[in-house]
């Protein structure tokens, strides 16, 4: 593993002979200072800028720290200023509240807007128009001409693609007459802010320190991140790292601080109620849940001045049954009683004691019965039903259910099943989203007659993949023949009117067709999987990663900004053009692990095998590892750039950026799927014993009670 280090540096023969001349005004444990101090690099450092800059030597430099962030600006006498220009001293000054000849504007918080290089000047590394991440930034608002980096709301991976925008605010800038650089905001908490990419933050402190002082020309400084990857690139793995791996992730829903505790829930409840989707993240010490009162979504993409993130606060059904999955995976495996537990009680609150089955959901003569709600408690949520959200809660259970070795839950899944059936319509295809008060007005029978097309995977394939699982258990035909039907379907219009056209719909599809050989392994259904297969596979990296890839554009909303105002309005992908090196694992690499894995297994092929491999050891070389913030150690962020090593990429995604975590989706699958490596089976076997059919009949009485049409409250 990379070594828990707060940060290491290496400084070169010219420092060591020549010396610093840099006086520092901070606190010993400032990110910057630190850095030099533990490369025993001496630096005097001084409790008050007067201090510093009274001791320092004639013609050196002096930086005044923001060690007062963010709620206390940098203080200086300007007879201080004075004496600094006197002594021919260069100042650099962090988060000023005055500044001699500047007109200064209280603090103000950056929200979508980013960090760009605006001239030249700082190295190959940092060309004009790079973008850096500095979270959570406050900063002091001024004019300047020629600043070195602005703040502004631009769309880009790491470049901003479409300039800079009229409104941007000077954060870094020199005033040469004065021998004075100017920092709007606090630079020199790079570590613990944990601003990105690394490697570029290390290049601009290299450069800013030897504008300051000409011996500082030629050091290297190299930083490790305090949130990390397990592994490098290239470093050797153990023998037994998948089961490391999947040991730290069924660890990580006890430490993330997700599982809702009694004491918590209601203010949880009160929260969503009111429509807010973020939290601030408990305290350490705060009670953890066992999984009875529900576990939150996952982590923001935001990050705090001090490191932390926010919590997300949606209670969603899938991410329920996902993380119930997990857990009883670690259980099957690795026998942890708490896992067994915490697994019972949250499929128990998806699927038995939460209003995600209850309410109208859980009246046969509703036409919604049998579904499951998207969310819990927010209005806007609880009204929703997704297909491919569904269909995760049907598979997370089943395969939760398999592990548990108990048919307690055989009903309800069997209930979502057929109720998601009958709402299909007769080509086989769903629609996105069908809503409570749709089904209402139309009644169930509406959608089980219409001839719905809907060439999206992300939402269709699925329930697709539920419905072969389903029939294969109870040989009923409607559930064959739908999914055979839109599978055809959506095969022929692959790959020009599919709604992305993009490798996350390539993942969810692929598990589709590897459970079609499983049904029917026909020539034509083998060629179809190895078709979408080689797409998938088409830019796969030597250390296994797969690269977000964008759709023709018009062919759906997950397309890259086209202007920088659209940045952080609506959902978009990771990156902004082909090419850019980011994977995801929210939406594309947990899904294309589990259906390679399956594809694998259904045909023995080693095709699949050796590209599953691949992705297997990525995943495991990425995990998160951070001793400082234990509730993100084990689990994976949505975005990581494998050219950089870091995790980075746009983060314009009004909901879902680069640093967000989910307790479900993606990084719930790789969790299963590496478990399922190691237990060498496969889901389609793991979970052949469920006995859903004797359940079908029952479950049919029931639904019989509402006929199909509008739906009359009391009826």
């Amino acid at each position: 593993m990379i070594p828990d280090l707060a940060c290491v540096v290496a400084m070169t023969s010219l420092l060591s002979t020549a010396g610093p001349k840099i006086v520092f005004n901070c606190t010993p444990d400032n990110d910057l200072y630190a850095t030099l101090l533990r490369s025993h690099v001496e630096c005097p450092f001084f409790a008050t800028p007067t201090e510093a800059i009274d001791r320092a030597e004639p013609g050196s430099a002096v930086l005044v720290l923001a060690d007062g962030y963010p709620d206390r600006q940098t203080r200086i006498d300007p007879a201080v200023f004075e004496r600094a220009t006197k002594k021919e001293l260069t100042l650099y000054v962090e988060y000023p509240e005055a500044v001699p000849g500047l007109r200064i504007a209280p603090p103000t918080k950056a929200v979508w807007e980013r960090l760009i290089i605006s001239r030249e000047g700082l190295g190959d590394l940092l060309p004009p128009m790079r973008i850096l991440g500095l979270h959570d930034g406050r900063y002091v608002v001024t004019t300047a001409s020629d600043p070195i980096l602005v703040l502004a709301r631009v769309a880009g991976f790491d470049t901003a693609v479409w300039g800079l925008p009229e409104e941007r605010f000077p954060i870094l800038f020199e005033r040469p007459e004065r021998k004075l650089i100017i920092s709007t905001t606090k630079l020199s908490g790079f570590i613990s802010g944990r601003f990105a990419p690394a490697g570029e933050w290390a290049s601009l402190w290299e450069q800013l320190l030897a504008r300051l002082d000409p011996g500082f020309k030629g050091v290297s400084l190299t930083t490790t991140p305090l949130v990390r990857p397990s592994y490098g690139r290239d470093d050797p793995l153990p023998e037994d790292v998948e089961r490391q791996v999947l040991r730290r992730a069924a660890e990580w829903y006890f430490n993330s601080r997700l599982l809702i505790h009694p004491s918590r829930e209601a203010a949880v409840h009160d929260l969503l109620r009111q429509g807010k989707e973020e939290v601030i993240l408990p305290s350490a010490d705060s009670p953890v849940g066992d999984g009875s009162c529900g576990i939150l979504e996952g982590y923001a993409s935001t990050i705090q001045h001090d490191g932390n993130q926010n919590q997300r606060l949606p209670l969603r059904s899938d991410c329920h049954a996902e993380s119930a999955m997990c857990l009883a995976l670690d259980w099957s495996l690795n026998r942890s009683a708490r896992s067994k537990a915490v697994a019972e009680n949250l499929l128990n609150y998806v699927l038995f004691t939460s209003e995600f089955c209850r309410g109208v959901r859980g009246d046969p003569k509703h036409p919604a019965f049998g579904l499951v709600a998207w969310g819990a408690v927010a209005p806007a949520w609880r009204v929703a039903n997704y297909g491919d959200d569904d269909a995760r809660v049907i598979q997370g259970a089943i395969l939760a259910a398999a592990c548990l070795e108990s048919d307690r839950w055989n009903p309800s899944i069997t209930r979502a099943l057929l109720a998601n059936l009958r709402t299909t319509g007769t080509l086989g295809f769903r629609g996105s989203r069908i809503d409570i008060p749709q089904l209402e007005r139309l009644g169930w029978k509406h959608f089980h007659d219409a001839q719905t097309i809907n060439f999206a995977p992300h939402y269709e394939a699925a329930l697709w993949a539920c419905y072969l699982w389903a029939y294969a258990r109870t040989q009923d035909r409607e559930f064959l023949d739908k999914a055979k039907t839109a599978i055809r379907m959506t095969m022929q219009a692959y790959p020009d009117r599919w709604l992305w056209q993009n490798d996350t719909e390539r993942a969810r599809m692929l598990l589709t067709l590897a459970w079609l050989v499983r049904v029917e392994d026909t020539g034509e259904h083998r060629a179809w999987l190895k078709r979408m297969a080689d797409d998938l596979l088409a830019h796969q990296d030597p250390c296994g990663a797969i690269p977000v890839r964008l759709g023709v554009r018009g062919s759906g909303h997950f397309l890259a900004p086209t202007r920088n105002e659209e940045y952080g309005t609506r959902e978009v992908p990771l990156i902004q053009e082909n090419g850019n090196p980011v994977s995801d694992q929210l939406y594309t690499t947990g899904f294309a692990l589990l259906a390679l894995h399956e594809a694998a297994v259904a045909t023995g092929d080693s095709f699949y095998k050796q590209a599953e491999d691949r992705l297997a050891a990525f995943l495991c070389r990425i995990q998160i590892q951070s001793k400082q913030f234990p509730y993100l150690d084990g689990a994976w962020f949505r975005a990581f750039d494998y050219g950089r090593w870091d995790y980075w990429s746009g983060s314009g995604d009004i909901g879902w950026g680069a640093w967000c975590v989910e307790a479900g989706w993606g990084q719930a699958w790789a969790t299963a799927a590496l478990a399922l490596r190691i237990k060498n089976t496969s889901m389609w076997e793991m979970t052949k014993g469920l006995d859903i059919a004797r359940h079908l009949g029952p479950v049919r009485r029931q639904m019989a009670e509402n006929e199909g049409g509008p739906w009359a409250k009391g009826k």
